[in-house]
């Protein structure tokens, strides 16, 4: 009975099914599947038979037990044809004593040969077909998306293969132990024809042509990883070769788009400097390779030391300039980092992988491109978290008992913990924010975290207690909604601020610092920060008279809704003097939603369709169809200024779909579209052909 409850327990934890009772219901938690036994290195020996889909494989794995003492070990392998189990010898090159095991399709469980103690290694082969192809969707696998790898077969002479195997995916072309809590060095030989390319993790070490006409590759890497990063791509590729310092820097891109590489990724170096000098750890891994390949099943995928694009990537100079995706480049870069050097120790933990992911896009922007860029994509990150929030239950950071592993990837874990972790940057400052994530990622290198060691970290450095903060930013639901109210009492010349926080009393009673800008003429003074900790708290301020503008978090670094109605003349002021482009759109958007009728609110849109920041630009088009038809005849002339000549090909887009849906009857319609139809810009062919909704 021990060992049939000790199997049962290890099927349950290595399908992340470990149930407990609570209040007389089931609930699920997610806890970190527990290390039995740890693989040191595999080495795979792979040729693939591409009319059948099928992967033929060898496999030589070193492992031993990791606390406790062994005569099993259970492996991960979906859908696989096991050939031959043995052990190797003590050169780890000849199969010796076969072993017995059992498989049901997805779980290899095979008897050793004697007990092993912790410490102890032994070394296994195992000879098997890998048939990805056979996998039922909804009984062997959640989706297509879940197959683990992928023949790309038409059309012949662009024919490729790729593998993607992030959450748990890798199994199905590989035996081994799924998780991001496993790591493994690995030596991975690839045989193909001599006209493809291939590419993995590590660095190539040798590649000799085979009598039958194929060619063998061999790849290894040395440095431990996550058996989920462990990634192969072959296929026609053409390779452009870059360098940072002494690293290879590659792309590998189709011959068609090939002469964009530089163009496309051409950033990567001068990306790895600049992380590397922020983090103050250099790029942890031997080179750095970008791939894109065709029928990706996601945007993009970090796998250690050679990422993974979507074919999207394939652009043209003019698909360039509409959207370089460079957003995409600097995220599963920063992935390099975090993610990859420092692994989430479970699913739970992700946003360790991806929220940092996505403020390393921030991060890139700022640097390169400024401020102002920078809080553009914080700006849409917000929004596109409010609106994925809304239409679904608001859930913690960090969770313990999600339900499905892949709903971990959604805008808590990429958009929120970006914006958490911009918060907690300019509440600690840069210096102390810094080196605190140089702290989490030396003392956790090539290793795994929780949230709890992010937090030990920043505490170390900054000397503060951070309990409070990581509690109701990544162990909490939710986010404040606050209601701002000012009074000003001209006889005791007193401002009076009342900030209510009106978020869902199921949520957490935010523990808030703030900074406080009051303006009075062109004066703006801040003010010593406050600390909002209850539901509903007044601030006093002297004034020397009434303000124009009081502006709570005026720099817009707290994840929170504001609710707040000025008068049209505060959201004038607002708009032409704050520095926020946050408060800047709000401004434009608050005069629209509530002065519409107003010929200042009027003037303030036509302004904003001049507007330096292409951002602002692009709000007020889509806001153009909130006027009364009369009232939007004094936008005309700007927005055809916009359609023909502005810098950005996506305002040029934009306008064209203004026009089109609300100027159908205005007598130079038809001409300025056809002035448009000139525009090489993808994105504005598009919205020419597109019917209006």
């Amino acid at each position: 009975m021990r060992i049939l409850a000790y199997r049962l327990t290890l099927v349950l934890t290595l399908l992340g099914l470990t149930v407990f009772a609570q209040n007389d219901s089931t609930k699920t938690y997610r806890e970190t599947y527990p290390k039995i036994i740890d693989i040191i290195h595999t080495k795979l020996d792979l040729s693939f038979n591409w009319d059948s889909s099928l992967v033929i494989g060898k496999a030589s794995i070193v492992a031993q037990p990791y606390a406790y003492a062994q005569n099993h070990i259970v492996l991960n392998a979906n859908g696989f044809k096991i050939n031959h189990i043995s052990l190797l010898d003590a050169q780890y090159q000849v199969p010796t004593k076969s072993l017995t095991y059992t498989y049901d399709n997805h779980l290899l469980d095979i008897e050793l040969d004697k007990t092993y103690q912790p410490g102890q290694t032994f070394h296994l082969y195992i000879d098997y077909v890998a048939q990805p192809y056979t996998l039922k969707e909804g009984k062997d696998i959640p989706s297509k998306d879940d197959r683990g790898i992928y023949f790309i077969k038409e059309p012949k002479h662009l024919r490729q293969l790729w593998t993607q195997g992030e959450t748990e995916c890798n199994s199905s072309w590989f035996p081994t132990i799924n998780g991001p809590q496993e790591k493994m060095t690995q030596e991975i030989r690839l045989t193909v024809d001599s006209t493809l390319t291939t590419l993995s993790n590590g660095l190539l070490v040798s590649s000799h042509k085979n009598l039958n006409g194929s060619r063998t590759d061999v790849w290894k890497q040395t440095i431990p990883h996550a058996t989920y990063l462990a990634m192969i791509a072959i296929g026609t590729f053409d390779v452009y070769t870059d360098h940072w310092k002494e690293m290879e820097v590659s792309y590998y891109m189709e011959p068609t788009f090939s002469k964009n590489a530089k163009l496309i990724f051409g950033n990567t170096p001068e990306m790895i400097d600049f992380f590397s000098n922020k983090l103050g750890i250099n790029y942890p891994w031997d080179k750095y390779s970008q791939i894109v390949v065709r029928e990706f099943v996601s945007g993009a995928m970090e796998n250690t030391s050679a990422s993974v694009f979507f074919d999207r990537m394939n652009m043209t100079t003019a698909d360039y300039a509409d959207n370089t995706h460079e957003d995409i480049i600097a995220h599963e870069l920063f992935h390099q980092w975090f993610g990859d050097l420092v692994t989430c120790e479970s699913w739970a933990n992700l946003p360790l992988n991806e929220s940092f992911a996505t403020y390393g896009e921030y991060l890139w922007a700022e640097h390169k491109y400024g401020k102002t860029e920078a809080d553009i994509a914080n700006y849409i990150d917000w929004t596109t978290y409010l609106k994925n929030s809304e239409k679904s239950k608001q859930v913690s950071l960090i969770r313990y008992d999600y339900s499905d592993r892949e709903k971990m990837f959604d805008v808590f874990s990429y958009q929120k913990g970006g914006l958490i972790l911009h918060y907690l940057r300019k509440i600690l400052t840069d210096e102390v924010f810094f080196l605190g994530l140089n702290l989490y990622l030396k003392k956790n290198a090539y290793k795994t975290a929780e949230i709890h060691d992010l937090r030990i970290a920043f505490e170390e450095v900054s000397g503060m207690d951070l309990n409070w903060f990581f509690n109701q930013w990544f162990l909490s639901p939710g986010h404040p909604k606050l209601n701002v109210q000012t009074t000003y009492n001209q006889q005791n010349a007193i401002l009076s601020v009342t900030i209510k926080q009106l978020q869902d009393p199921q949520y957490p009673v935010y523990r808030l610092p703030l900074t406080v800008d009051i303006y009075e003429a062109d004066n703006r003074k801040r003010h010593q920060p406050i600390l909002l900790t209850e539901r509903s708290q007044t601030f006093t301020f002297s004034l020397n008279a009434p303000p124009i503008l009081v502006n709570i978090d005026e720099e817009r670094i707290v994840p929170a809704e504001k609710v707040e109605t000025k008068t049209l003349a505060a959201y004038i002021f607002q708009y032409a003097h704050t520095p926020s482009l946050a408060d800047k759109v709000d401004a434009l958007q608050g005069s629209i939603n509530n002065y519409r009728d107003e010929n200042s609110t009027q003037a303030l849109l036509l302004e904003a369709l001049v507007d330096t920041v292409w951002y602002v630009r692009m709000v007020a088009l889509k806001n153009i169809e909130q006027f009364s038809n009369n009232q939007r005849e004094v936008f005309f002339e700007a927005i055809k200024a916009l359609a023909i000549n502005d810098p950005k090909p996506l305002i040029r887009a934009q306008a064209v779909k203004c026009l089109k849906k609300n100027f159908i009857t205005h007598k130079q319609l038809k001409k300025v579209l056809k002035m448009t139809a000139k525009d090489i810009s993808p994105s504005v062919q598009k919205a020419l052909k597109e019917e209006v909704k």
